[in-house]
């Protein structure tokens, strides 16, 4: 839960097992239900990962990593945006059971020093949201 190192490290406990937490991160019906307005999802390496975040923010990478439900790993940028151009960061999460729940580690690395404390608070707001539509997903 801060930045370390120059990187953004969370790490939260969910109340829902990893295939549905990890389901998350994959399904473009889903996704929104935690992070941005849509999600543009193609779940492989190579794949694309787009999500409109707001009128003015679009985060646009692909997919390096998809090893459900334990681990996924997509690249990330902003549209339009010099300083931080879409597939310049990298975003790892990892999920571990933990009885019923998931444990929850994401490592964002690669951003812009600027960006840094913006996406720590940005990451703690999404993850706490992920936790509320896990939690209550079918």
């Amino acid at each position: 839960m801060a930045v370390v190192a120059g990187e953004v490290e969370h790490r939260v406990r969910i109340e829902a097992p990893p295939d549905i937490v990890f389901s998350f991160f994959v399904d473009e019906a889903k996704h929104p239900r935690w992070m941005g307005r849509t999600a543009l999802l193609d779940p492989r390496p190579g794949g694309v990962y787009r999500v409109e975040v707001t009128d003015t923010h679009t985060v646009v990478g692909e997919y390096v990593v998809v090893e459900p439900p334990t681990q996924v790993v997509f690249t990330w940028g902003f549209e339009g945006n010099a300083h931080a151009p879409p597939g310049s960061s990298t975003v790892t999460v990892r999920l571990e059971a933990d009885g019923a729940a998931t444990l929850v580690s994401l490592n964002h690395r690669g951003l812009p020093h600027p960006l840094l404390s913006g996406h720590d608070e940005g990451w703690q707001g999404y993850l706490e949201q992920l936790g509320e539509a896990a939690g209550t997903a079918d």
